[in-house]
């Protein structure tokens, strides 16, 4: 089912691209990604309820490492994507998206260093060709 979920993810993250690149003609990217988090902050309130997500939770609920990792993640998606519409207002999108999912290859030595996730030569290879595949499509 994650495979599905992870297909689903990239569907939508291409859709991203395309309307971020559309909606940033004629505005600021940093006001284009603050309206944006508000959106997407109030469209989460609303499934988390539907979902009944909310029911039994306190603060609590959470522990002190709990919110200091929920609130990195926060911080480092919010950088993630004030670059990003950087980069997409004044770039083309299909390089800026390459180079934007090089974060794989940070995330295959990150996982092995942080995470204990296995090593693999399989892996390594695959990261070798997402370099080059970046390095094809961003070259003019």
């Amino acid at each position: 089912m994650w495979l599905f979920y992870a297909f689903l993810s990239a569907i939508f993250a291409a859709g991203v691209a395309i309307v971020g690149k559309l909606g940033l003609k004629n505005i600021d990217s940093t006001l284009a990604t603050t309206v944006r988090s508000i959106i997407m902050a109030g469209f989460l309130i609303v499934v988390s309820f539907a979902l009944r997500k909310f029911d039994g939770f306190n603060f609590h609920s959470f522990s002190n490492k709990d919110w200091l990792l929920i609130i990195l993640a926060g911080i480092f998606g919010a950088m993630s994507w004030l670059f990003y519409f950087f980069a997409l207002k004044n770039g083309q999108a299909t390089p800026v998206v390459a180079i934007d999912r090089l974060s794989m290859v940070f995330v295959f030595i990150l996982a092995i260093l942080f995470l204990g996730e296995a090593f693999s030569w399989r892996a390594l290879i695959g990261v070798v060709l997402m370099v080059g595949g970046a390095i094809m499509i961003s070259l003019k």
